[in-house]
């Protein structure tokens, strides 16, 4: 052997299908290999045989070896990679209800799950469980991505249990479960609440009203009719619970703040079930505002502050009612409504008067029933002050007559009504008249003249040819006078 390891062959010749030699008969020689084949060894190869320890491997094809006969040096080893977090399951399917029962099967919906974990979500599994049995039974062969499915060829009469797990490649949820098992017959008619509008919101009463609420629902057969407050069973002694195959009647005779929260309803039919929520709040008139105090009085005014009362009544604070009295009178007068702050300014106080103040809380119910007082009194004290009333310079109003607006020269025809008008001012007023071809109208029934805020108006009716010519409108008061004139034509038609 030497020091160096020959090279590896690069193309090698496809291996022929090995044959396993027949074995001879005892006394009979062995038969001899046919033409073209090697004779069998008698020991194995020495591939097969354990390698000396002293000889050295031989290298892989194509790696060079390095001069001098030196073996290579040994690889690195890698450093091993870190484990990936654990991916946790999916969380269990929401909203598992029954939507439809018939006489061999069933149909359920759901609602896919919060979280579906880091791979996604597979699908999901649905499983049964005959009542009294505690083996589950898949009724799906594989997962399936739908959230709802039909359970199919289950006996008539039978319970069953039913639920529902979300699988991913990490694992499968926490199953979601039916709280009842389903009774495998028809059902008519699913069942369903008829929740009146006005019980869609909040229901308020009075504390010491009757609370009297019908609802109706319908089903087939007769629906199982439950009430439940807070996931707990009702108060008997305090409500009255009365149901027919069409109703259900929710009856207090006295409500109390006691009674208020949210009630639930659900009409059950062998799994099948709708369910419904009625909020009652129960209210009363609130207690009275907490530390009234005067924070400051000027002039008329007197400022007040306080702090909101500690019950409410079970209703929102509207707003607060101040009232003022005075010692004269001792009566009790609002100064203020619906104020909403929890601080206010009244004015107008009388001076001289002292002046006691009180507020009262308001909500849905009314106001309080008591008021809170403020500890002090206002004195509105009397100022030292003289009025001295401005002067005012008198003004000369006399003036002598003068026209604003002139007469216009005006073409009617015969037989039509006309107008002319005039506008004058002066003080004391200015006596008006009219002239007709410098002589004046008097008494005429042909002419109508009136003054009205100083615009002074003519009225010719039905004129003729002959009423045409200069009309003058004259103006005369103590200091002066002033006219005016215009052209009146009157045509004839032809």
């Amino acid at each position: 052997m030497t020091g160096k390891s020959a090279p590896a062959a690069t193309d090698l010749a496809p291996a022929e299908p090995k044959k396993e030699p027949v074995p001879a008969l005892e006394g009979e020689p062995a038969p001899a290999p046919a033409a073209g084949e090697p004779p069998v060894p008698e020991h194995p190869p020495a591939a097969e045989q354990p390698a000396d320890k002293s000889s050295p491997v031989p290298a892989p094809a194509g790696t060079p070896t390095p001069e001098g006969g030196a073996p290579a040096p040994p690889a690195e080893p890698q450093a091993p990679e870190p484990e990936k977090p654990k991916a946790e399951p999916p969380s269990s399917p929401l909203a598992l209800t029954v939507e439809e029962v018939s006489e061999n099967s069933v149909t359920l919906t759901w609602k896919a799950p919060e979280q579906t974990g880091r791979p996604g979500l597979d699908g999901y599994v649905v499983e049964i469980c005959k009542d009294g049995s505690p083996d589950w039974t898949a009724v799906s062969k594989e997962p399936f991505l739908s959230t709802r499915y039909t359970i199919q060829e289950l006996s008539s009469g039978e319970k069953v249990h039913v639920r529902v797990k979300a699988v991913s490649a990490s694992g499968a949820s926490v199953p979601a479960t039916l709280e009842q098992p389903v009774l495998i017959r028809e059902i008519l008619q699913l069942p369903k609440i008829r929740m009146p509008r006005h019980l869609r919101q909040t229901y308020v009463r009075r504390v010491g009203d009757a609370v009297n609420i019908m609802i109706p629902f319908q089903g087939k057969p007769q629906p199982e009719v439950a009430w439940t407050k807070a996931g707990q069973p009702l108060d008997t002694s305090r409500i009255n619970i009365r149901t027919t195959g069409k109703d259900t009647i929710f009856f207090i005779r006295e409500a109390q703040r006691s009674d208020s929260g949210t009630y639930e309803l659900a009409v059950r039919i062998n799994g099948a079930e709708d369910k419904a929520t009625l909020d009652i709040r129960v209210i009363e008139p609130p207690s009275p505002p907490q530390n009234l105090k005067l924070v400051d009085v000027w002039a008329f005014n007197v400022a007040l502050e306080w702090t909101p009362p500690v019950d409410n009544g079970n209703s929102e604070i509207k707003g607060y009612i101040v009232q003022k009295s005075d010692k004269k009178s001792g009566k009790w007068f609002t100064a203020l409504e619906h104020c909403t702050r929890t601080s206010c300014t009244i004015s107008d106080l009388i001076i001289g008067n002292s002046y006691s103040f009180r507020v009262f809380s308001e909500n849905a119910c009314g106001r309080s029933e008591k008021a809170a007082v403020a500890s002090g009194v206002a004195h509105i004290k009397k100022t030292k002050t003289s009025y001295q009333p401005e002067k005012i310079p008198q003004r000369d109003m006399m003036e002598p007559p003068m026209f604003t607006q002139p007469l216009t020269d005006r073409t009617t025809t015969r037989g039509y009504s006309t107008h002319l008008f005039c506008s004058v001012r002066g003080f004391p007023q200015p006596k008006i008249i009219w002239m007709k071809n410098q002589m004046e109208i008097r008494e005429d029934p042909k002419y109508i003249a009136m003054i009205e805020q100083g615009v002074c108006s003519l009225e010719i009716r039905k004129p003729s040819p002959f009423d045409g010519g200069i009309y003058t409108c004259k103006a005369v008061n103590p200091l002066g006078e002033a006219s005016v004139d215009c052209r009146l034509d009157v045509k004839v038609p032809q």
